[in-house]
């Protein structure tokens, strides 16, 4: 989810776009994350328990624009399931410096 809205907020890049890079990345995780994480000093999650809640609003139209006819539909329609389970979250209220503002905007952080 973040990775869908930050591609179309920051790159223009649509949800099929998105999708359709998505076997690589997990393919790139799997070959120089994974193996090596127990070798890391430290371990940082960034998830946040809102998370979710917090992308809805932005995640939600993105994934609305996959046509029935695109080869990305199943899985735009799985990820609105997965919404759907979640009530919106307004992120007036996340702070300028937390990590999840690097895919909604209004970071203060520089990249």
């Amino acid at each position: 989810m973040r990775r869908l809205v930050r591609d179309f907020k920051y790159r223009g890049s649509s949800a099929e776009r998105t999708l359709g890079m998505w076997p690589d990345v997990r393919r790139g995780e799997d070959s120089y994350i994974f193996p090596y994480q127990e070798e890391a000093d430290e371990i940082f999650n960034s998830a946040l328990i809102y998370e979710l809640s917090v992308l809805k609003k932005y995640a939600e139209p993105i994934l609305r624009e996959v046509g029935q006819e695109s080869i990305y539909y199943s899985s735009a329609v799985r990820l609105l399931t997965i919404l759907s389970y979640f009530r919106e979250a307004d992120d007036k209220e996340i702070p300028n410096t937390s990590l999840i503002r690097e895919f909604i905007g209004g970071s203060v952080l520089k990249y």
